[in-house]
């Protein structure tokens, strides 16, 4: 699906599927003893669930709140902390997308802070060409392109996060309005 205002399908509900169906198996193979999930909200819900459901060992799920980036900082600041101890556990942290980096490396900074017996990371998208800060990505589902992605829990303003699929999106175009892919990538 493509568009005039530049909307266009990247990953269809069954790429996503095989995708999490893909990295379950890696994860289970890796932590046969079982693991503990900690997801960033709100993005990594959606992949989280279909993630979860493919995982074959023990495992628990927590949530971390991170706060959007202060103004001319890049500095986020956890909102919402962990319910569970990491202290000696296997975590797998669950990103939407890694990008900069810059979240994901204070992430694992206060994870590691607290003692696991091991972290890794767990990305639906790698956008390696944006990285800033070197992040180890043990287990990815896609590169991303170097592009605005919606859907699948990615949003812009809190929309589209609904989507059953990743989409691509004009940037502009959103930063001007934020629905002004809603009619195309919705049907509407």
């Amino acid at each position: 699906m493509t568009g005039s205002d530049g909307a266009r399908i990247l990953h269809d509900g069954g790429d996503l599927a095989a995708a999490a169906a893909r990295l379950g198996v890696e994860i289970s193979d890796a932590y046969p003893g079982g693991v503990l999930f900690v997801a960033v909200l709100k993005g990594s819900i959606l992949f989280l669930a279909d993630l979860v459901r493919n995982v074959t060992v023990p495992c628990e799920v927590d949530f971390l709140g991170i706060s959007a980036y202060t103004e001319g900082t890049g500095r986020v600041r956890i909102v919402k902390d962990l319910d569970n101890d990491v202290h000696d556990r296997h975590v797998v942290l669950v990103e939407d997308i890694v990008d900069t980096g810059l979240t994901s490396t204070y992430v694992l900074g206060e994870l590691r802070r607290r003692g696991p017996a091991s972290v890794e990371v767990c990305t639906l998208f790698d956008r390696r060409a944006r990285r800033i800060v070197p992040v180890p990505v043990r287990f990815a589902g896609f590169e991303a392109p170097d592009e605005l992605l919606l859907g699948y829990g990615l949003d812009v303003a809190g929309r589209y996060r609904n989507l059953p699929f990743v989409a691509t999106g004009d940037r502009e175009a959103l930063e001007e309005d934020p629905e002004a892919h809603v009619q195309q990538l919705y049907g509407r």
